[in-house]
């Protein structure tokens, strides 16, 4: 059984820890204390409000100890809020959070909640079927460096990249009732 937390300081964990519980052999929980890091075999960084939860992130003293299992191969899975969090830098903003991704990412990338919307992809690499996503004042991001792999692209701007242990979501895909992403996640977890 493979346990694998949702950080739990703000955002959508609950819907998060949901999706993971439907997963054969798979246990969502959700994450607050560090103490909690070494129960984990992966982490979801749930989307939110990306300031708030670096915020909540220093003050529980969470930010260094997180970064250090990250950069140790703690697979991490960051969606919308939660790459910009993973993000080495923003654009327009000289603010880092965890900055442990080669990636820059636009904050409101779509715009504000009016550019919010749904979609339907296909991506190989996730699933065979088509899946819809959800775009909530989504980030997007504006460049990748050389070891960052492009997992999908909207109106051509990339809004799923992986690297490594890492991967990066604009998206919402805890809000649809399709667990591939959730798969594909637990598949890198198991892999690690």
């Amino acid at each position: 059984m493979k346990k694998i937390g949702v950080l739990a300081v703000q955002g959508a964990v609950r819907e998060h820890v949901r999706m993971l519980n439907q997963i054969t052999d798979v246990q969502g929980l959700a994450v607050k204390y560090e103490t909690e890091l070494d129960e984990i075999d992966g982490l979801i960084i749930p989307g939110g409000e990306s300031t708030a939860i670096g915020r909540l992130l220093r003050d529980f003293d969470l930010l260094d100890p997180l970064k250090e299992k990250i950069q140790k191969g703690l697979p991490v899975w960051g969606t919308c809020a939660g790459m910009i969090l993973l993000a080495k830098k923003l654009v327009n903003d000289d603010t880092s959070h965890l900055g442990v991704m080669d990636i820059e990412v636009a904050r409101n990338g779509y715009g504000r909640q009016l550019g919010s919307f749904e979609t339907v992809v296909n991506v190989p690499e996730v699933a065979v079927e088509d899946m819809k996503l959800t775009f909530i004042r989504a980030p997007y991001v504006n460049s990748a460096g050389s070891e960052v792999r492009i997992l999908l692209k909207v109106d051509d701007r990339i809004v799923a990249c992986r690297q490594n242990n890492m991967l990066a979501t604009a998206f919402h895909p805890e809000l649809t009732e399709d667990l591939a992403w959730h798969r594909y996640f637990v598949r890198m977890v198991r892999g690690h």
